[in-house]
């Protein structure tokens, strides 16, 4: 089932862009099939951002019902929910938002690679979805798509994601100047990691595969980055009337 539903699905769309792309660049066809994938699951990662600021500006309220029925779990999560509910929260939503996105990963990679291109595996091809004549893996004639070890999309990996989580921790400093100092020393742990440990790792993830993988992080974080700052500018204007 997943291969049917997904990965097949993924893999024609693949092959399909390649066909189209001037002279069958692959990494055009990565950049166009990544930002489609993005376009389709906006609002889902648009709602976890609107959800993870939504609950910053309730933190306080948060703690207050916390801290007030702190012996009644019942009376706590009813009161907690209302609070949500009142305010357009939706909890579960980030959590959507990643499992989205293992799934997807997982297909792109096999789409991108199980096959081995620059083969085409014909068998797996719908009858509408033509083999391209030329499938190039040499992106802009500079690099080849499949080899690892580059230097230049790890580095930008690393960058784009350290801007990524930036903009994620300013969304966490919107919390009560009364926060509770376990909290407080939590919440420092996890910006440290969003910033320094996760950049990191995904460079170092980057350089380890082939530079396919590479671009699609790259896209996917440059789309990230505007989709953050889009949200926030809604919002900001959403208030102001």
């Amino acid at each position: 089932m997943f291969q049917t539903f997904l990965t097949q699905p993924f893999y024609n769309g693949f092959v399909y862009l390649i066909g189209i792309m001037p002279g069958g660049d692959v990494g055009f066809a990565i950049i166009v099939l990544t930002l489609l994938i993005r376009t389709i699951f906006y609002p889902a990662f648009a709602a976890s951002i609107r959800t993870q600021i939504g609950m910053q500006t309730v933190q306080g309220e948060v703690d207050r019902i916390n801290e007030q029925y702190k012996d009644d779990a019942n009376e706590r999560a009813r009161l907690t929910m209302e609070l949500f509910k009142a305010n357009n929260i939706r909890p579960f939503s980030s959590i959507l938002a990643l499992l989205v996105q293992i799934p997807v990963f997982i297909a792109l990679y096999w789409a991108f690679f199980r096959e081995g291109l620059p083969k085409i595996a014909t068998h797996l091809l719908y009858t509408f979805v033509p083999t391209p004549v030329v499938v190039n893996t040499e992106f802009l004639g500079m690099v080849n798509l499949l080899k690892p070890h580059n230097l230049l999309f790890a580095l930008l990996v690393a960058g784009l994601q350290y801007v990524v989580a930036k903009l994620s921790v300013s969304r966490m400093k919107n919390g009560t100047a009364k926060a509770d100092p376990a909290k407080e020393a939590a919440q420092r742990m996890q910006q440290q990691m969003l910033l320094y440990f996760l950049p990191s790792l995904m460079g170092f993830v980057t350089y380890s595969f082939p530079a396919a993988v590479g671009l699609y992080f790259i896209v996917g974080n440059i789309y990230s980055i505007g989709q953050e700052l889009l949200i926030k500018r809604q919002m900001q204007q959403k208030a102001a009337r």
